[in-house]
């Protein structure tokens, strides 16, 4: 099978400007996760930044901020995990269009 570079860049350039405007369009998108069955919740976007943070009046006390501090992290994690999932998928079946470096490689 013949090496066509050219071709090879052309679809190279492509992929790059699909994925550019994928990871443009994921970073529009929010993500909400929440913890504690609900008594915090984190709202983060595409580009794992948190956007907005909810906590129920009804756990804020003295005795319960160590509970707070853990619910939080675990809510805004849960969220960029949300975040991360939705752009890993987006992208992983844009790879299949490597199809010329593929066979540049014998695979």
């Amino acid at each position: 099978m013949k090496f066509d570079m050219k071709n090879m860049i052309k679809q190279a350039q492509q992929l790059q400007a699909e994925i550019t405007k994928k990871q443009e369009e994921l970073e529009k998108l929010t993500f909400e996760a929440s913890s504690g069955g609900g008594m915090v919740t984190a709202k983060v976007n595409g580009k794992h930044e948190l956007l907005e943070l909810k906590i129920d009046p009804s756990i804020v006390t003295v005795d319960e901020v160590q509970m707070l501090e853990d619910l939080v992290v675990a809510a805004v994690n849960e969220g960029f995990k949300k975040s991360a999932a939705a752009t890993q998928s987006a992208l992983s079946g844009m790879m299949g269009g490597l199809g010329g470096l593929q066979n540049m490689f014998g695979q």
